[in-house]
């Protein structure tokens, strides 16, 4: 019996519950929210669209009730407080870690063998809460965010040369933000160079707004994304449920990769059944590597702040 459970029945983790519930990757999604019945409606809502949809997953909700997500495979964590409009990722550090860590300890204790995914915010940091809390080996916990990253920098890329998205794969790497590190080179349309399609000035002006890309929904929306946040959670779900070895951006563990230590941060994978299977060492170029290495200083400055709390 495969089980996923996702823990927040807001915006995001409901997506995600609902993609994953499509994808009929697994026989049970758990949905956990802390708010009373919160998740008990939001699941039995979403069942009662599986005749019209087609799927056979079970939704089933439950109010901070852990017991009920025993033997997950897959646990995608959303919990914790969304951005308002001004505020920056670093500014949620000190109130989700927490709330990270209590929901990381109450998932292990039921599901000792999961593998866990991260989507709070601040991404990295929040990521590298659950690893600590975890104790999990690395390949066990990750973060989402390249695949989100890669899904917005494809979709206007998309726009721009008004051609299909289906037909555009890239490569994002770095932190989850304002010093994410697209990578043109390894962009491609068809198979083609994006360079051969698209103007130098132009690429950095889309490289900008992905960069930005939650910004821009935050100040449209008064608050974060959801739809593409959940179902770019709910594919790595899919990839590590079976087994399709997919190359995605994560959030992960490295341990000398591109010469970084001890630190969480963008790079691709390969995912299956346990995980992350393998970090992709690309060959970057020397300014592809300092926007890398700023990436990360970036990153080690807001865990630095969340081991002092």
């Amino acid at each position: 019996m495969s089980k996923v459970t996702v823990v927040g029945a807001g915006n995001v983790g409901a997506t995600v519950a609902e993609c994953v519930a499509r994808a009929e990757v697994a026989n049970e999604v758990v949905l956990v929210d802390i708010k009373e019945n919160f998740a008990e409606g939001k699941a039995l809502d979403q069942w009662q669209t599986s005749p019209v949809n087609y799927f056979d997953t079970l939704i089933t909700g439950s109010t901070n009730d852990y017991s009920k997500t025993a033997g997950s495979d897959v646990v995608v964590i959303t919990s914790g407080i969304p951005r308002k409009p001004g505020m920056s990722r670093d500014d949620l550090i000190a109130t989700n870690a927490k709330i990270v860590e209590s929901v990381t300890q109450n998932v292990i204790a039921h599901s000792p063998d999961c593998i866990i995914i991260v989507v709070s915010n601040p991404l990295d940091v929040m990521t590298y809460q659950a690893y600590l809390t975890a104790q999990f080996p690395s390949n066990r916990v990750m973060g989402m965010a390249g695949v989100l990253d890669t899904a917005r920098y494809r979709s206007f890329l998309a726009m721009e040369l008004n051609v299909s998205p289906k037909d555009i794969q890239a490569v994002l790497m770095g932190g989850h933000g304002d010093t994410m590190v697209p990578l043109p080179r390894y962009t491609t349309v068809g198979g083609i160079p994006v360079t051969e399609l698209v103007s130098e000035k132009r690429i950095d002006e889309i490289v900008e707004r992905t960069k930005n890309g939650g910004g821009e929904i935050v100040k449209l929306l008064g608050t974060s994304g959801w739809y593409a946040p959940g179902a770019a959670a709910a594919q790595m779900v899919e990839a590590i449920m079976k087994d399709s070895k997919r190359i995605f951006p994560v959030c992960a563990y490295l341990s000398g990769e591109y010469g970084i230590n001890d630190l969480y941060l963008g790079v691709p994978v390969v995912l299956g059944r346990n995980g992350i299977e393998k970090i992709i060492e690309l060959q970057l170029n020397e300014s592809e590597m300092a926007l890398l290495n700023e990436s990360a200083d970036a990153v080690r400055s807001v865990c630095a702040v969340l081991d002092t709390l």
